[in-house]
């Protein structure tokens, strides 16, 4: 860096401190100083591998590790009989996903099956891999189903040993919102302390990141497990500043939509410690165009693409 970057750099953090911001995270708590270090450029693959296998299933992590990636990243809600699972929606979702019986859902009940109102037992029975996906039609469908958390993680740590392969980070999403609690999941509290529950049993929380677009799950975090990461998740146009404010403090990681980057973005996070990981990234081009803009990472749903950055 030149002498008058350095000094534009200089700049543009005092500013950020002067505005009101969270303080600069280059003062990292001594509790997150032992924890391995992130990836120097983080490879993740978007609900384990979405583009070439059925979503947050095992087999979608499992082949994500095949490919290389740095990082799992996965979605969770909660059963009625408080069952940490991977899935993305709240829903059994017609789109991709069958009875147990192996018939269609009806639009009439597109929105029927809740997973927080049904026990694993029976959530299990769906199937939510035979369906083909319309988004992804070079997807592979097998039949399978949305596992518990516990349940890849043991499959994850199995394979990685068996495979002597590095250890890989967990970036897992906290499906909650405002509006839908007590329908589609508990209060973030409860949802966290379930969460907590399954990583600190594994003994893996180190090697975990917790994200999500809910400020309330990352807030419960910092408040009560503030040795674990965070990553704020953004799809608004507010900007840097507002949702730094909106949270309260500064995450390990800011997880925007990718068409959301600007040089300017990235230069801001790094000012205030904070990497910069977009989502969802499916070009080829465009993943290489914000690695050269200096994004930290990417999130894709095609992880056999990092291999070509």
């Amino acid at each position: 860096m030149h002498l008058r970057q350095i000094f534009a750099f200089v700049i543009l953090c005092l500013a950020y401190t002067s505005a009101g911001l969270p303080p600069l995270m280059a003062q990292t708590p001594a509790f997150k100083k032992d924890l391995p270090q992130l990836p120097t450029f983080d490879t993740e693959g978007h609900r384990g591998a979405r583009g070439l296998l059925p979503e947050n299933t095992i087999p979608a992590m499992i082949k994500a590790l095949e490919l290389g990636v740095t990082t799992l990243e996965m979605d969770t809600h909660i059963t009625k009989d408080g069952q940490v699972i991977l899935s993305h929606d709240p829903y059994i979702n017609r789109e991709h996903e069958l009875l147990p019986n192996g018939h269609e859902i009806t639009v009439k009940d597109k929105k029927k099956y809740v997973l927080y109102q049904l026990d694993y037992d029976k959530v299990k029975a769906f199937d939510a891999g035979s369906k083909q996906h319309p988004k992804f039609p070079d997807q592979q469908t097998l039949a399978t189903y949305k596992p518990l958390l516990s349940e890849v993680i043991d499959s994850v740590q199995a394979y990685i040993k068996k495979h002597q392969l590095p250890q890989v980070f967990y970036n897992i999403e906290t499906k909650t919102k405002p509006s839908t609690d007590g329908k589609y999941h508990p209060e973030p509290k409860q949802f966290i302390k379930l969460l907590m529950d399954v990583l600190e049993e594994k003994e893996i929380r180190q090697w975990v990141i917790i994200q999500s677009f809910d400020v309330r799950t990352l807030q419960v975090l910092h408040d009560k497990y503030p040795h674990m990461r965070t990553s704020l998740l953004v799809e608004n146009l507010k900007g840097l500043e507002r949702n730094l404010q909106s949270l309260g403090f500064n995450p390990d990681i800011y997880s925007p939509y990718y068409k959301l980057v600007i040089p300017k973005l990235i230069e801001n996070c790094h000012c205030l410690g904070i990497k910069v990981i977009p989502w969802t990234v499916n070009n080829l081009e465009e993943m290489k165009q914000l690695k050269a803009a200096g994004v930290d990472g990417l999130i894709s749903d095609y992880p056999n693409l990092f291999k070509e950055l």
